[in-house]
């Protein structure tokens, strides 16, 4: 059922990018027009999960599932790989980072543990695939393309991995006093900007230090803030853009104590 569902959806999207047939708007793309796409319904995936809404997620997960089979058939049209060749790839990939189950590893006492031995084999993948004029490091293999709390937050894990880490969060809280005070002495705005950048990291890092993802957490701040400015707008009326920043401020104070209750 699973291989000829995939299957059909493999030939629907070739029908999409026949040269002569098919869709103008599909055949117009390449990688670099598709990638932001991919991005939104990942981001719209994870927002279903955040949702509870299964009915969304079903949707969406086939939404991101086709942005993979749209990469894949443009990298079949170019010569490069296929939609087999992927999944080929992917459940090769699975078994070698799981010889615990698929081979003769031992299984690990916890999921934190399992997370470590993961972690080491993917850096021996990176050292084995390393050019010899370009030395691995440990930061490689961290896309770019993250979001940059999320970025941040694994670029700090991975240095800690060797090392580089203070030995209590204490150490992150005087940095982050200090990047402050960094950022209060900036002198011009590109400095200001390099300094509130500076600010972020380490508050990626104290996050992480205390077990919290700096990224779900600011999801979650953004969300906290806009329910409650909704709910004061609605206290408030049309009539709120007009009112002084303390009348405002007394709708806050009012939407948050009816939170608390």
């Amino acid at each position: 059922m699973e291989t000829l569902s995939l299957t059909r959806l493999a030939t629907i999207m070739a029908a999409l990018r026949h040269k002569e047939n098919g869709c103008p708007w599909d055949l117009a793309q390449d990688f670099d027009t598709i990638a932001p796409y991919t991005i939104e319904e990942a981001y719209e995936v994870a927002e279903a999960i955040a949702m509870r809404d299964m009915a969304e997620l079903k949707k969406e997960l086939g939404d991101l599932l086709f942005q993979v089979v749209f990469h894949s058939r443009m990298a079949e049209e170019a010569g490069h790989f296929a939609l087999a060749d992927v999944v080929t790839a992917l459940c090769e990939k699975m078994e070698r980072r799981h010889p615990h189950i698929f081979g003769d590893g031992t299984r690990a006492r916890d999921a934190d543990t399992q997370k470590d031995e993961w972690e080491r084999i993917k850096a021996e993948e990176r050292a084995a695939a390393g050019a010899p004029e370009k030395p691995v490091s440990a930061l490689d293999g961290v896309a770019t393309a993250l979001p940059a709390l999320m970025r941040a937050e694994k670029l700090q894990a991975r240095a800690a991995r060797v090392g580089f880490e203070w030995h209590d969060v204490s150490g992150v809280r005087a940095k982050l006093d200090e990047e402050l005070a960094e950022f209060d002495a900036a002198t011009d705005d590109a400095h200001r900007a390099e300094e509130m950048g500076d600010v972020l990291f380490v508050l990626a890092n104290l996050a992480r230090r205390h077990g919290i993802d700096p990224e779900t957490a600011l999801r979650a701040g953004n969300a906290k803030f806009e329910r409650r400015f909704k709910a004061m707008e609605s206290l408030a009326g049309p009539d709120f853009p007009a009112l002084p920043l303390d009348a405002q401020e007394d709708y806050w104070q009012q939407v948050k104590a009816a939170e608390r209750r």
